[in-house]
This record gives C-alpha cells, sequence and structure tokens, in this order.
C-alpha cells in the first residue's frame, strides 16, 4: 500500500466561472480558500474549503470541450459529500432552485441518497452517515 493520507483536491473545469463560482459557494456553501487570475492561461484558480477536510480546485480555461454525463461515460463518475441528514439537504438544495433527483435507499446499504447537477452537469451525490 502507497502511504497515501487522504485525498488532497478535486479539480473541477467549468465552462462558466461566474455561474460555477456562484454555485459552489452560494448553494452548496463552500468557503473560498484563494481566488486567482491566471492571465497567461486565461483562465481563473478558484480553492474552496469542504468542511475543512477536504478542497475543490475550480478552473476556468476558454472553450472546454463539453463533458459527456449521459449515458454513464468512462472515467470520474461523480463526486459525493457526506451528511447527515440527506432530506434536509435536499430540501435546502432544492429551495435554492436547483433540480436533485428524489431521495433514494442505497439497495446494499440501506442508506439514502440523491443526485443532482452543477451548472456544467457535473453528477454532485449526497450521502447519509
Amino acid at each position: 500500500m502507497l502511504p497515501i493520507n487522504h485525498i488532497h483536491h478535486i479539480a473541477i473545469i467549468c465552462s462558466n466561472y461566474e455561474v460555477s463560482k456562484k454555485f459552489y459557494t452560494e448553494i452548496l456553501g463552500f468557503e473560498i480558500l484563494q481566488e486567482v487570475y491566471r492571465e497567461h492561461r486565461d483562465s481563473y484558480k478558484l480553492d474552496l474549503k469542504v468542511n475543512g477536510l477536504y478542497q475543490i480546485e475550480l478552473f476556468s480555461f476558454p472553450n472546454p470541450p463539453a463533458r459527456p454525463s449521459h449515458p454513464e461515460a468512462a472515467g470520474l463518475r461523480h463526486i459525493a459529500f457526506e451528511t447527515d441528514d440527506v432530506k434536509l439537504v435536499h430540501q435546502l438544495i432544492t429551495q435554492k432552485g436547483v433540480e436533485c433527483e428524489p431521495v433514494r435507499i442505497d439497495e446494499t446499504t440501506g442508506k439514502e441518497f440523491f443526485f443532482f447537477a452543477d451548472p456544467d452537469r457535473l453528477p454532485i451525490e449526497f450521502y447519509e452517515k
């Protein structure tokens, strides 16, 4: 086994920086750690704090190709966040105007979960602790 401590960060490339920045900070409530404009790449890099444990790096680049999501595409499938109250999170996100799938029960674990998508259709899951 490699001496890995934990996941350091998750990097996401968005097609509309301002829309995605608003989504991740105002809808999901992630805290901005640092925002940098990299002129030589015409790119923003936004570091977001996720509950003090993890970090999401949100990047913008000119004209990124669309990410295939449906049907299931090869590669990273989705990001999942753990919560103590799936139904409450579902309600709060829905109230902010985000379309969410219904809460379901994982047939293997018996835990509640649901999916929704970020502005670029990246699948995001909330899963019961």
